[in-house]
């Protein structure tokens, strides 16, 4: 089955067809680094990391890149506030950003090109668009004529004058046209500046992603990413700086670009302060749930975070992980062994499900459903184990190797790996990370003393200890080839 994807540019799903056979080419938008990454900010990276997976898993070979803006407004502010320079905010926010998608198990771009390290391709792409007719030059301010680009508004929908409302302009009436946009920008007193021809100066917000991705990508690329808030302004400039530069198009074919993530059904972002901080987060969820959490809407849609949502997550995520310690445990357990219809039926299943988890990723990256199909196979993995722990039917270890095979197939396309789930604490009350390993441990010897308890007769206390586990969430399953604790 191929691939289909909703094209921002067209407004419907296509079938993917990569320039290059075999290839693909990602350019993602990356954050500006004046602040340590809130939880909107990790949406776009968990996303394209599970396309490019998935990419992966279907045999291409990625190259995917992801810029860093680290000469802004932002960052110059912030810079002043503390009495540093531009460069030590942005490097300090670039390490915190890499700390906290790392822990989120997001494998590295290719290629994580900053501003400030490709001023000669930014000018040299401004001078192009001077000679042709695309941009002019004020007094040290370049500025791109967005009436020289006949098909302006080609992605957004909109036209020229729809575009002033809500958009990013700047007031200058020199502009031949209000919403002409800054390429250059003369140097002010104070901010980081470089030499041009047309003086000391900084690149505009817009020029960065076009020169950046024609030096990795070239011309010409399969995928652009980032979040639908960049759809207008800076995706439609940069649509018209590119084509205007190079003469081709489209010089993407295409466009995806993922939902907000809310609060209270409002977009969150710094400016409007309803943001969390994702280190914050990951003091008080274990990474894995938080990665969960965005998976489990489809890219395209809005998703509304709060604390029922990750306590959700955490309790979503424990099923599908209980099903891959059901499975662990069904391969060292000393069980009866043999083949069986009931084996089997759960192979069938678990290819089945590896069937219907490619037609739900190659349906326009269909995370959520994805989802379910993991979900219904942990219910097959769970129905199986119920039975072979009753000793109802022997287990075919081969079989069981490729049910779990097929399983963490499926899950590490998600990038998930169902360790480290925990139970969700409150904000107000947040203790320091435990070692489950020694938690583990601890619960191993209790199950040990309970199973004591039991061999004396002493019923009293194997509940006593069954249900004081019971109420820090912990279940005991008794069989006939002993005991075992789960998370509830």
């Amino acid at each position: 089955m191929a691939i289909r994807v909703y094209n921002s540019l067209s407004k419907k799903k296509e079938e993917f067809k990569p320039i290059e056979p075999g290839k693909v080419k990602i350019y993602v938008c990356g954050v500006t680094p004046y602040n340590h990454p809130h939880i909107g900010n990790a949406r776009p990276p968990v996303t394209w990391d599970v396309i490019r997976r998935y990419l992966e898993y279907k045999g291409y070979q990625v190259e995917h890149v992801q810029n860093f803006t680290d000469v802004d407004d932002k960052i110059i502010k912030t810079a002043g506030t503390e009495g540093v320079s531009w460069k030590e905010i942005a490097d300090r926010y670039i390490a915190a950003y890499f700390e906290v998608m790392d822990r989120l198990n997001i494998r590295r771009a290719y290629h994580y090109p900053r501003v400030s390290e490709h001023m000669p391709e930014i000018i040299d792409m401004v001078k192009k668009l001077i000679e042709k007719g695309f941009a002019y030059e004020i007094d040290g301010d370049v500025y791109y004529s967005v009436g020289a680009f006949e098909e302006y508004g080609k992605l957004s929908g909109r036209g020229l004058e729809d575009m002033k409302a809500g958009a990013r302009v700047e007031v200058d009436e020199r502009k031949n046209h209000p919403m002409d946009f800054a390429l250059w920008k003369k140097a002010k007193p104070g901010e980081p500046s470089w030499s041009s021809p047309w003086g000391e100066g900084r690149p505009g917000w817009h020029i960065e992603c076009s020169a950046m991705s024609l030096k990795y990508l070239g011309e010409e690329f399969d995928f652009h990413g980032g979040g639908s808030d960049l759809i207008f302004p800076h995706h439609e400039n940069e649509i018209a700086q590119s084509e205007g530069c190079t003469g081709k198009a489209p010089f993407v074919r295409y466009w995806l670009h993922n939902g907000f993530i809310t609060m209270n059904e409002e977009k969150m972002s710094k400016s409007l302060g309803n943001f969390f901080l994702v280190k914050d987060i990951l003091e008080q969820y274990p990474a894995e749930v938080v990665r969960f959490f965005i998976l489990s809407t489809h890219y395209r849609s809005p998703l509304n975070f709060s604390d029922d949502q990750l306590a959700e997550a955490v309790r979503s995520l424990g099923r599908l992980s209980g099903a891959a310690a059901n499975l662990k445990y069904l391969e060292a357990a000393e069980l009866k062994k043999g083949p069986g219809v009931e084996n089997q039926t759960l192979l069938n299943a678990a290819e089945k499900a590896r069937e219907e988890f490619s037609a739900a990723m190659d349906d326009d990256f269909n995370t959520a459903l994805a989802v379910s199909v993991l979900f219904g196979l942990s219910r097959e993995i769970n129905i199986f184990y119920s039975g072979a722990m009753a000793g109802k039917f022997a287990c075919d270890d081969e079989i069981l190797a490729k049910v779990a095979s097929i399983y963490r197939e499926l899950a590490d396309v998600l990038g998930l790996s169902f360790e480290g789930v925990a139970k969700p604490v409150s904000r107000e009350n947040s203790p320091a990370d435990t070692n489950q390993e020694e938690v583990g441990k601890l619960l191993d010897i209790i199950v040990s003393l309970r199973q004591d308890a039991r061999k004396r007769k002493d019923w009293a206390e194997a509940d006593a200890i069954r249900d004081s586990l019971g109420e820090l969430g912990y279940v005991i399953e008794d069989s006939p080839q002993g005991a075992r604790w789960k998370k509830r």
